[in-house]
Parts: C-alpha cells; sequence; structure tokens
C-alpha cells in the first residue's frame, strides 16, 4: 500500500505477516472492516501461499467478532475496490437489525423494487442494504444516528475480539 493510502492508527484493529483489519475510515457505521493484504498485489492469484492459507482464519474470525461481539444479524464480505495504490482488500459490512429498520424507513430505497421482475427470495438482498450502507454511512456528511456502540467503542471490542 503506498504511503499516500496509510490506515491512521486510531482505526487498526490487528494485524499478522499478511493481513491487515483496519476500521473503514470513512464509515460512520460501527464495525464496517476492511481486511487488506499486506503484499503489494490487486491480484488473489499473485498473493504468497501463506496470506491464501491464512484468509479463511482472517475472515471467519471478522465475521465472528462482527455477529457475536457487535451483534450483526449478517455479516457481508466482498472484494469491491479497485482505486490504484491499494493491495487487495475485502470489505466486511455488518448489517445490524437497526440498519435494516432504517432502510425500509426510506422510502428513497422503495425504487430498487422497480428493478426486480417477480418476488425474491427475501424482501431484500446484500446488495440493497450494501448499497444503503455506502450512500449513507460512507457518503453522506449526515449519515443517520447509530443504535449501539460508536464506531471508536466498536474498534475497542474488535481489536479485543480478533487479535491474531
Amino acid at each position: 500500500m503506498t504511503s499516500e493510502h496509510s490506515i491512521p492508527p486510531q482505526y487498526l484493529i490487528d494485524q499478522m505477516p499478511d493481513w491487515r483489519v483496519n476500521h473503514r475510515i470513512n464509515s460512520a457505521l460501527p464495525g464496517y472492516v476492511i481486511i487488506s493484504s499486506i503484499a503489494d498485489t490487486n491480484s488473489l492469484a499473485d498473493l504468497p501461499a501463506e496470506a491464501l492459507a491464512s484468509m479463511g482464519t482472517v475472515f471467519a474470525k471478522v465475521q465472528h467478532a462482527l455477529s457475536d461481539v457487535l451483534g450483526a444479524e449478517r455479516v457481508y464480505i466482498g472484494r469491491y475496490g479497485h482505486s490504484p495504490g491499494y493491495p487487495i482488500h475485502f470489505h466486511a459490512i455488518p448489517i445490524y437489525s437497526w440498519v435494516e429498520e432504517l432502510f425500509w424507513k426510506d422510502d428513497r430505497y422503495r425504487m430498487l423494487e422497480r428493478f426486480a421482475h417477480g418476488p425474491g427470495e427475501t424482501p431484500t438482498d446484500g446488495a440493497e442494504l450494501t448499497l444503503f450502507v455506502w450512500r449513507e454511512f460512507c457518503e453522506r456528511p449526515d449519515p443517520p444516528p447509530v443504535s449501539g456502540p460508536s464506531v471508536a467503542e466498536s474498534i475497542s471490542m474488535l481489536r479485543q475480539a480478533i487479535q491474531f
């Protein structure tokens, strides 16, 4: 990772030889975590064997902490980043019951129902809730109120739960 993209220490949760876990810097959603490769590559195919071998353990620890410590009902882990200068990284997005309630109360997001062709398996899905989190908690200058621990409190709790 280039120095222009370094992680401020207050957001760092833990690090091991191949992976770094930090709270997403521009997220007002407590527990929105980024899992980044230490290797300077943006391709899974180019990761060292040790990093590939430990990746599942890192993902499992993060999911466990977000679910069991912070109380997320769902945890979405995905690779979205394509900004230059960042190594391969994954977003771990906690969906709390209060986040989903906010989603359903916001009439703007009912527009998404127009894109569906017939009823889905569930009333909403991970793509819609991820969009909601990005727009409302990462991009808005005045994000919705948080129910539960703050970002700083969640980082402290995650530091206790995620130790490599």
